[in-house]
Formats: structure tokens, sequence, C-alpha cells
């Protein structure tokens, strides 16, 4: 109950305050000078004579708290509306949202646009938002994905594109851009197990070198002449040949250890992926092989090369083939989020150095 009549106490004083700032606007507009508006604020309206010596009159009626001017001529003018808008009340919820809205207009964050004289074409160098402005804070309009070519009308003072996208313009940073076609980030290189690793897990952001039966003379005069078509600064390759030709490992070695120099310069990130386990229905290879061949390159291999270890990921992890050789689709969507685990940490790795 005291709370209540702390609130009508309030809201009382509240729209005293309101009524002088309206009878001082009437007054003003009605006379030719400032004058002193003097208030008064009574119990109802039966106590109007005893304010007639104020120029407002307060008080509290059966439909809410009323206000009055008194005029001279002894006729009163209602202020009750303009009070009401003038302290806020009327809208209040709709005032609030605006001001909360404006509130984040402002901390969106702040850039300025050069202008380019003619639109420049670049691309994208992975698959990246389009913002409605030049920070992350900004609504997303879409996105792109590797290799999409980008008309670009500017560049912001933070780093930011300005695009043009589906008709609109639009914003994309600008370490996701490049002025030429990008390398492809994840290229494939290898035999039957890499072409149905394609059938198993697509395409997109990823470019495949491989051929069913094949292995050394394939890698070496078919595969490698081809590298450079998909691979170039960002691409991280995937190598993995062996299982059709176990004995020809220190002609990989040599034919690896000698490219890697050219690949690394290009701002390619070399793997060599072990080949990994047959099962029980396999007569053509046994473990034991594949494990002397890993072995052996694991040993043998450049240490700019970096190593999956993807025999004994599926040995620990397990694999369905129904020949022994090939494996299930599961299996190779299993395999190739491995790979990609092990090259995101390798590259988180190599960014914690770095900040070191």
């Amino acid at each position: 109950m005291n709370m209540h009549k702390e609130k009508k106490k309030n809201l009382i004083i509240l729209f005293a305050f309101a009524a002088i700032l309206s009878a001082a606007l009437i007054i003003g507009i009605k006379g030719d000078r400032a004058q002193t508006v003097a208030t008064a604020i009574i119990n109802d309206r039966s106590d109007l004579m005893a304010a007639e010596n104020a120029d407002t009159v307060v008080y509290e009626s059966e439909s809410g708290v009323q206000a009055v001017c008194l005029n001279a001529d002894g006729t009163e003018t209602a202020l009750s509306d303009d009070i009401e808008e003038s302290a806020g009340l009327e809208d209040s919820e709709t005032t609030v949202v605006e001001a909360k809205e404006n509130a984040a207009e402002l901390s969106l964050t702040a850039f300025t646009v050069t202008e380019y004289e003619t639109v420049a074409k670049m691309f994208a160098s992975d698959t990246v938002n389009v913002r409605s402005g030049a920070g992350t804070d900004y609504d997303k309009l879409g996105k792109v994905t590797w290799g999409t070519e980008i008309s670009v009308t500017g560049v912001t003072d933070n780093g930011w594109f300005e695009v043009l996208y589906n008709d609109l313009i639009g914003y994309i940073r600008g370490d996701y851009m490049v002025s030429e076609m990008p390398g492809v980030p994840f290229l494939f290189v290898g035999d039957s197990r890499t072409v149905q690793l394609q059938n198993a897990v697509g395409s997109t952001d990823k470019a495949y070198i491989a051929k069913i039966g094949e292995g050394y003379s394939y890698f070496k005069n078919t595969a490698l002449p081809a590298i450079p078509e998909y691979a170039g600064q960002g691409t991280v390759m995937i190598i993995n040949f062996g299982v059709n030709d176990l004995a020809n490992a220190n002609k990989y070695i040599k034919l690896v250890n000698s490219n890697i120099g050219a690949w690394t310069s290009a701002g390619i990130t070399v793997y060599y992926a072990s080949v990994t386990p047959v099962g029980a229905g396999c007569a053509s290879v046994s473990n034991a092989q594949i494990e002397s061949f890993n072995n052996k390159l694991k040993e043998g291999l450049d240490p700019r090369v970096q190593w999956i270890d993807s025999y004994s990921y599926l040995s620990q992890a397990g694999f369905s083939s129904s020949d022994g050789l090939h494996y299930s689709k599961d299996t190779y969507k299993n395999l190739y989020a491995y790979y990609v685990s092990v090259i995101q940490q390798n590259q988180d790795n190599m960014v914690a150095s770095s900040a070191q």
C-alpha cells in the first residue's frame, strides 16, 4: 500500500512539473514577455478556490491525475493531454524500443569508403559472409564461396571491400579477397580410394586428381603436371598413393622430395596421408606390407611434408568395406573429417607458435 501511494505521489509531482512547462508555453504565447508560472497541487477539484493565486493546478480525479491552466477571465484550459505527452507517458513503449534501436545503431562499427573510379574484379579465397556494413556486427546479406568472382566498387578504412551482391551494396573482409583466381583450398591426389573419397564428400571447395587402379607412374606423368592448374597460394594438398604398388616406396619418396620446394614456394601446404588398412576380403595386399610402406615414407619424406596417420585412425575407429580394399561412404566421410581435423590442428598450432 505504501509503495502504491509513493508511486501515485511521484506521478502527481511529475504531472506538476509537466504542467509548469505546458502553462509556461501557453502564457508565453499569449503574453508579450516571460512570466513566472505558479503551480498548486490540491487533493481534488473542490479545492480549486484554495489555488486562486496559482497559474496551474494539478489534482487527482476519478479518471486520473488532471491539470488545468487558470486563465485571467476565470476560464480553464485543460493541460492533461499536453502533460501526458510532455511527461513521456504517451507511447512510452514505442519510445523505449526506438531508443534501444538508436543505441544499437550507434554501437555499429563506423567506417568510411573510398569509391573506385571503375569496378574491379576480385575473387573469394574462401567461403565468406557478405554483410550490410564493414563489420561483423552488421547483418548478413548472404555468402560467397571459394573462387567466386566479385565486382568490387570500393575499399573501407578498416580493411573491408565494398562489393556488388545481388543488386545490393555489400561488404566483405579484405583478408578473404584476392586479385587473382586463388588455389583451391583442398587438393586430393591419389588412386581409387581418392576417387571414392570424392564420391562420398563431393567437390565443394575441393579438387581431385585421381584415377582408379593407378600408382607411381600416374602420379609422376599425369598428376604431377596437373597440380599447378589447381593448387596455389593457400592450397592444402593431400597425397595418397601406394596401395596399388607398395614396392615403390622409395620412388614415391624421391618424387615428392624433389618437388616439395616448388610446392611450398607456390604457397602449397603438402600432406602425405598414409595408406589405410585393408579388410579380410583383400587378397592382393596385407596390412603388414602397408605398415612397412608407411614407415618408409614417414621416415624418408622431407620434413616439409606433413604426415597424416590415417592408417592408425581407421585401425582404431574401424571401417566398413565390401571387398576389403574400398570403403563405404560413411567410412570415407569419417576419413575426410579426420584429415580436416589434423590439418586444422596443425594450422592452430602454427598460429599459436607465431603469436609467442
